[in-house]
This record gives C-alpha cells, sequence and structure tokens, in this order.
C-alpha cells in the first residue's frame, strides 16, 4: 500500500459522520430563527441585534402613520431593561383566520407574530409603502425573545396573548360551528385603539441585555423628521430621561438641525422633492435636502420607506450622479475653477456636505433583512432626474449661494491636491508605507494583525513603564509625547506635517486619506487608549478619538478602538492581596471579608445565622438596596422604602390603583407629598403620581403598573417579606471567635451590615489610585494589560449625530457652544485637579 493511499485512508472519517438524508434538517416555525438570530436581526453580541428588535416593532407603528391612522407612538425603556412600543394605529387584526392551516384556527395577530412571511404588507390594499416587506419583523422579536405580550385595542376591546421564547402561552381554545379556534384573551371594554407590544429580550440569544437611550433616540429623530405629525415619546424608567420627538420640516428640517452646531456656508437649504413613475411604471417619491458647512466631512443620511440605509444604494448613486453633472457643469459654463488650476471630483462635492435623503418605492429591494443597502435599480432614474433638474434651478436661481458652495468645491479640489503632494513627499521619506516605523515604537513579535494590539501611551515615562510591563508577544507600544494636533480645525495637509500624526498612521499601516486609506492593511486589531485618568490625559484621549472619528471611522465602526480602564483600588486583607474596578467591586469585596467568621443573633433566644444563610440574606438586602439606589432618580425614595417596609400596590384597575394611593401615602406620612392616580392616554394603563413639595419646588414621580408587574417591584416585596418582622429585641451581630470575638446590639439589619463592614475596613489595607502614573510596571501589567484580567472600554458610535454634534461643539472653532456646554455640564464633572 502507498503512502498516498494510506494518507487517504486515514482521513476518512467514520461512517457516524457520513454526510447522507439523515443529515438533512429542517427547523420548523421560528426555530430557524432563534437557530441563525443573525441572518435576520444581524450581530446578537454588539448591541445592533438587540436594537434593531425594537425597530422591526417601531418600523410597524410608523406603517400605521404612513398609511394615515396612527399619530402617536410612546417608546418605554422599563427599569427591568424591557421594551414596550404602543401606538393609537388601527391595531394588528384579531378575529380568527379560518384559512389558517393549523388546528385549533388561530387569530390574525397569533399569526402574525409566529409565522415567519406572514402580514399584512404583501399587497397594496393596506399599506401603499411600507418597511417592512418580508412579513418577518414582530415574529422575528417574539422568537428572540424570552416573554412578548401584546395588547391590541380594537372594535371596543382590550385583546392580548403572551408568548415565551416564540410559543403562546395560556392559550384559549373554544369550539365555534363545529372549528376549534384559539382566539385572543379579552381583558375589559375600551373606547381607545392601537397595539402594544411589551418585550424581553432573551439572554440565552444576546450577549448583554442592555438598551442604550442614544441608540433609539438617534432613530426615533430620523423617523420624526421623516413623518411630519407624527408624535413619538421616549421614556427611560431607568434613568428618568424622556423626550418628546416632534420635529417638522421634513429632509429640509432634518438638515438644519443636524447643522445647527455648525456654521453653515449659505443660508437657504436645498431641497428637491417630487414624484416620478419608474421604469416598471410605479410611483416613487423623492425628498432630498442638502447644505454646505465650514468643516471637512461629509454627513449623509438614506432612507426607504423610513428605514435608514448605512451603506447607500440606487437611490445614493442617482443623487450623486445628479450632484457631479451638474455641479460640473456649471464649475466649467462660469469657469469657477480655471484660476485654481485644478479639476474637480465628486469627493470634493461632498466636503462639508449635509445631506439627508428619503425615497418612498412601494416594494423596494434590499441587500438583507437588515435593510442596509437599497439594490432596487428602478429608483435610481427618478432621484437623478429629480435632483439634476432642481439642483439647475436652484444654482441659477441663488447665484450668491452657487458662489460660496461652487467656491467651496473648488477650495475643497485644491487643498485635495496640496494633500496629495503633501503624502507624496511623506511617501518618499517612508512615513506613509511602514518604513519609517518610529523608533519609540516597541513593536510586538505577533505579525496576524488579528492577535495583536497597540497601546498608545501618553509620554516617554508611561511608555517606559508600559514597555516592561507588557507581553512583548502581541503586545506593541507607541508612546506619544505633547497633544495631538486637533484635526477637526485642521486641513488634510496640516495634518500630515504633524509628527505624532504621521507616527501614528505609519504605525497602524493603514495610510490615510478617502483614496489612501485601507482599513484590511491595520497591523493590530486592537487599538488602546491609555492615557492618565487626568485632565491632560482626558485631553489627549479626546484629541486622538477626534482623530480616528473624523480621519478613520471604519476604524471606531468596526470595533477596533479601546480605552484601557485601570482598577481604582488595591486593597490586603491578611495574605489576600487584589484589585478592584470601582466602588461597587469594593464595597462588594468589603462585604465578604466582613462576612468571615459573622453571626447574627436575629433576637432573643434566636438561633444564630451564620456562613451561608446569612450570606443568603446579605445577598437579597444588597440586590434590593441597589435596585432602591437605581430607582431614586426616577421613584420618590419614601416612595420605595414604604414598598421594602411591605405596603403592596396593586394597578390592574382604577379602584385597586386608588387603594394603593392611599395605603401609599399612609406609609409615607409626610404633608410635603401627595399621591395620586393618573392614567396613559394611550395605554389606558394606571400609574401613581407623586408629587413632594422641596423648597418651594414641585418634584413628580411615577409608579406604573408596568413597574408593578415586574422583576424590581419583586424583589422588593420579596425582600419586605424576607425582612419584615426578622429583627427584634436583644438582636446582636458578632464577628470572630475566641478572644478576638467582638459583638454589637443592633436595631436592624441595615445597622447590623454597618457595623460588619466598619469591623472589617480595620484589618484591610487600601490604596485608590489617581492615575496610571502611580504603578510600576508590573502593576500596570496585573490591573490594564493583561488580558485575562484587564477590562476595556470599546469604542462605538451610538448615534452618529449626536457624536458629530458633540465633536463639533468642543472640538470645533465656534467658541460660544462650547461655553454653554460646559456650564450646562459643569457639575457632572469629576476626576478635577484642584
Amino acid at each position: 500500500m502507498s503512502e498516498n493511499t494510506q494518507a487517504v485512508l486515514e482521513s476518512t472519517p467514520p461512517k457516524s459522520e457520513e454526510y447522507g438524508a439523515s443529515s438533512i434538517q429542517i427547523l420548523e416555525g421560528l426555530e430557524a430563527v432563534r437557530k441563525r438570530p443573525g441572518m435576520y436581526i444581524g450581530d446578537t453580541s454588539d448591541g445592533t441585534g438587540l436594537h434593531h428588535l425594537v425597530f422591526e416593532v417601531l418600523d410597524n407603528s410608523i406603517d400605521e402613520a404612513l398609511a394615515g391612522y396612527c399619530s402617536e407612538i410612546h417608546v418605554t425603556i422599563h427599569s427591568d431593561n424591557s421594551i414596550s412600543i404602543t401606538d393609537n394605529g388601527r391595531g394588528i387584526p384579531t378575529g380568527i383566520k379560518m384559512d389558517d392551516k393549523h388546528e385549533p384556527k388561530r387569530s390574525a395577530t397569533e399569526i402574525a407574530l409566529t409565522e415567519l412571511h406572514a402580514g399584512g404588507k404583501f399587497n397594496q390594499n393596506a399599506y401603499k409603502v411600507s418597511g417592512g416587506l418580508h412579513g418577518v419583523g414582530v415574529s422575528c422579536v417574539n422568537a428572540l425573545s424570552k416573554l412578548l405580550r401584546v395588547t391590541v385595542r380594537q372594535n371596543g376591546k382590550v385583546h392580548q396573548l403572551e408568548f415565551s421564547r416564540g410559543v403562546p402561552m395560556d392559550r384559549i381554545i373554544e369550539v365555534v360551528d363545529g372549528v376549534e379556534v384559539s382566539p385572543m384573551k379579552i381583558l375589559g371594554d375600551t373606547d381607545k385603539r392601537g397595539t402594544e407590544v411589551h418585550f424581553w429580550a432573551d439572554e440565552e440569544i444576546f450577549t448583554h441585555v442592555e438598551f442604550h437611550y442614544e441608540i433609539l433616540s438617534k432613530r426615533i429623530r430620523e423617523l420624526s423628521f421623516l413623518n411630519n405629525g407624527v408624535n413619538i415619546k421616549l421614556s427611560d424608567q431607568r434613568s428618568g430621561k424622556e423626550e418628546i420627538f416632534a420635529f417638522e420640516g421634513g429632509t429640509r428640517g432634518f438638515v438644519e438641525y443636524i447643522n445647527k452646531a455648525k456654521a453653515v456656508l449659505h443660508p437657504t437649504v436645498f431641497q428637491a422633492t417630487g414624484d416620478r413613475l419608474s421604469e416598471n411604471g410605479t410611483n416613487i417619491s423623492v425628498d432630498v435636502s442638502m447644505q454646505w458647512n465650514d468643516s471637512y466631512n461629509e454627513q449623509v443620511l438614506c432612507f426607504t420607506n423610513n428605514i435608514p440605509q448605512r451603506d447607500g444604494g440606487t437611490h445614493l448613486t442617482g443623487l450623486r450622479a445628479a450632484m457631479t453633472r451638474v455641479i460640473n457643469k456649471y464649475i466649467d459654463e462660469n469657469e469657477l475653477a480655471k484660476k485654481a488650476k485644478v479639476e474637480i471630483s465628486g469627493d470634493d462635492m461632498r466636503e462639508g456636505l449635509t445631506c439627508v435623503l428619503s425615497v418612498k418605492v412601494p416594494e423596494p429591494k434590499f441587500s438583507s433583512q437588515t435593510k442596509d443597502k437599497l439594490v432596487s435599480s428602478e429608483v435610481r432614474g427618478p432621484v437623478e432626474e429629480i435632483v439634476a433638474k432642481t439642483l439647475t434651478d436652484f444654482l441659477n436661481e441663488k447665484p450668491n449661494d452657487a458662489k460660496i458652495i461652487c467656491g467651496k468645491i473648488v477650495e475643497a479640489a485644491r487643498a485635495r491636491e496640496a494633500a496629495r503632494k503633501a503624502r507624496d513627499l511623506t511617501r518618499r521619506k517612508g512615513v506613509m508605507d511602514g518604513l519609517g516605523l518610529s523608533s519609540k515604537l516597541a513593536d510586538c513579535q505577533e505579525r496576524d494583525p488579528a492577535l495583536a494590539e497597540l497601546y498608545i501611551v501618553e509620554g516617554d515615562s508611561a511608555g517606559g513603564s508600559a514597555k516592561q510591563g507588557r507581553d512583548r508577544k502581541f503586545q506593541a507600544i507607541l508612546p506619544l509625547r505633547g497633544k495631538v494636533l486637533n484635526v477637526e480645525k485642521a486641513r488634510f495637509e496640516k495634518m500630515l506635517s504633524s509628527e505624532q500624526i504621521t507616527t501614528l498612521i505609519a504605525t497602524l499601516g493603514t495610510s490615510i486619506g478617502p483614496d489612501e486609506f485601507n482599513v484590511d492593511k491595520l497591523r493590530y486589531h486592537r487599538i488602546i487608549i491609555m492615557t492618565d485618568a487626568d485632565v491632560d490625559g482626558a485631553h489627549i484621549r479626546t484629541l486622538l478619538l477626534t482623530l480616528f472619528y473624523r480621519q478613520m471611522p471604519q476604524l471606531v465602526e468596526r470595533g477596533h478602538i479601546y480605552i484601557a480602564q485601570p482598577p481604582l483600588y488595591k486593597v490586603k486583607a491578611g495574605r489576600d492581596e487584589r484589585y478592584l474596578k470601582d466602588d461597587v467591586e469594593e464595597a462588594s469585596y468589603m462585604m465578604r471579608v466582613a462576612l468571615n467568621g459573622a453571626a447574627l443573633l436575629p433576637k432573643d433566644g434566636a438561633e444564630p445565622i451564620v456562613d451561608g444563610d446569612l450570606g443568603d440574606l446579605v445577598e437579597k438586602y444588597n440586590r434590593a438596596n441597589a435596585i432602591m439606589m437605581r430607582l431614586t432618580r426616577v421613584i420618590d425614595r419614601a416612595a420605595l422604602s414604604a414598598i421594602m417596609t411591605g405596603v403592596t400596590l396593586d394597578l390592574t384597575s382604577q379602584e385597586a390603583a386608588e387603594k394603593s394611593a392611599q395605603a401609599l401615602a399612609d406609609a409615607i406620612n409626610e404633608p410635603s407629598v401627595k399621591v395620586g392616580v393618573r392614567s396613559d392616554e394611550l395605554s389606558e394603563k394606571h400609574a401613581l403620581r407623586i408629587e413632594r413639595i422641596h423648597h418651594g419646588n414641585v418634584q413628580v414621580t411615577s409608579i406604573d403598573a408596568d413597574f408593578v408587574a415586574g422583576a424590581d417591584y419583586a424583589t422588593l416585596a420579596n425582600s419586605a417579606a424576607t425582612f419584615q418582622g426578622l429583627m427584634g429585641a436583644g438582636a446582636i451581630i458578632r464577628r470572630g471567635e475566641g478572644e478576638k470575638m467582638k459583638e454589637c446590639a443592633v436595631r436592624d439589619f441595615q445597622q447590623a451590615m454597618e457595623w460588619l463592614r466598619d469591623e472589617a475596613e480595620r484589618g484591610v489595607s487600601k490604596q485608590r489610585y489617581k492615575g496610571l502614573g502611580e504603578m510600576n510596571p508590573e502593576q500596570l501589567w496585573e490591573t490594564t494589560m493583561d488580558p485575562t484580567v484587564r477590562r476595556l472600554l470599546k469604542v462605538q458610535i451610538e448615534d452618529a449625530i449626536a457624536a458629530d454634534q458633540i465633536f463639533t461643539t468642543l472640538m470645533g472653532d465656534e467658541v460660544e457652544p462650547r461655553r454653554n456646554f460646559i456650564e450646562s455640564n459643569a457639575l457632572q464633572a469629576g476626576n478635577i485637579d484642584v
């Protein structure tokens, strides 16, 4: 037998692994979504897929608004990180669909939430245009939620269904005309209409279930501008933050909003609107607005049926084609570029451009379910035609604006040419091509970029410690001396003259500039900014983030930028020595130390509570206390304390809510506090309104029905049941044994915990760090650079418009907005050098 034959036989898999008919699996219903969620909603680990769930439900409400049936939408982030979206549209149909293939026959609502490709948007009778196209949106949300509750107000009744991971709960089975049917539960009567979807995302699917207010507000702001007449309220019950989005002006108002912190070059916003028939005879509506500012960055937002396309598509292609043709023609006819001796490119036209492009298409085609790119070929023609005609008229009718815009474009072309020469010069010197790596760079041995990381540190001193403390196999260190150039205020050619920036560009290996930058050449897939925790360190960090955000945004978008998070404490208890991230971790550690050898005698004659039982009590107490601390920003503390002492709340009806209000008021028993009942106009749910008069000001907080039905209230109520009556006369807390034993009489559990903590503090040495400069190389490795224990803060763009505005405000030329920002946020500032 030859060696080759032997190798083939040895590589043949055993029969148990053979690929045959039994290998083919059929995934039924929503099982496919749970098996491959990324196909439907995007990444389940970085937050994009999680927030996409909200957008899928929200888009259904917006489609009702597009159809003319919805004017009010409420989006609520509840204290337990669940989400509810409520509208006053027609409501999902609740009737039984008799041609349903399942037994029993089900309601149309259940079918829409449990069947892929089921919905009311496949014909144009119910919706002329819509964002939902494939009938998988809300059913995906259902599949990926551990619990989903849909409530429909329709035809004078309140209907409700509940699902767990896509499976209906507590189904009703009835026989109608000899046929088994499963209708929705009817909760009562109503004179309202609309749909409420309340869901809890499944931790089995998502790495982190935490909704970000900024991501949701960004999307809601877009929808508000693009849909005049729709009021959208976003409430965050975790922080008490609330906004009502009721913007007007369409794309024109949107552009003005984006440019409000910038210096615009021309006062008149260009706007082109119109309807055209496409090649296949469908009507396409176009609305685009543009305005140039004095920045060097382009900001173009594209939408189809209100759905954003971050990757553009055929509508953007049509817009750019029209711009290039019309503006080039105008510049040539007026010889505006002749003196500058430059050729105009499409990139020059987009420098400093703010543009919002919105199209309405009956049956658009996207590249994926996430709808990030429009691929409908018939859209390009109408967009190009409408923009070209309107832009030609705009330039001819407003010569002053035209002169300013074209002057900006010609100047951009001149700067581009100067930047090209500067780039060629630096390339000849070996800076841009990786041949001229800085002598200060301590490179790593790893040549696979995915495994390599670069620490950008502040100054040679910190750089020396980092070089000694690192793992040279995969960690590279680049010290930067002094402040990095503020690229928000600098043109490209000036940026290339900065030694720190050219050093950084050469180290990264990506080059820079719209034509030269190549993210695939990045030498390190983790770029970690490690600066001191003082004002100078924060400034350097901000300057570096400005550089990455403005000139290398792909590094941020792809998740390559991180910020080092050094610990706040180093503690030593006996032989145990460790670093602690923050005050919360320090408190948890100190309590573990305090419980060592502790015993609680809750009352005279009672058995002592020790070891695990005492630890369980402490954990329950701390969990409830943490909820109390978190919720005091949004709920009156006295009301939370009343719940902790056993006051039970019931908000299921008006009568029950009034009784709960009285019980809460009696428990608080303060003349300055009044408790009343209110009902939400959209959802009809009851809530307690708590008014507190403090120094002449009225502070209003509330407790709603969703909170009472949620996990936070259940934890507080359970804690109340545990600690009510636990402590009595003669209660003692003790710690230690024999001669070293100490004890103290206590009146309640909180006092017992405080005494234990004070006793533990006596035997612990603690060091609080102010910055990295206080750490030697070994400590730097142990706390901030060792991948097994370190914490890194990943830099992500949650709201591009808000991020753009904050960079413009803090790093731009205008002083007044920066002063206003400092004055309004001064009280929240930390790490101030005094």
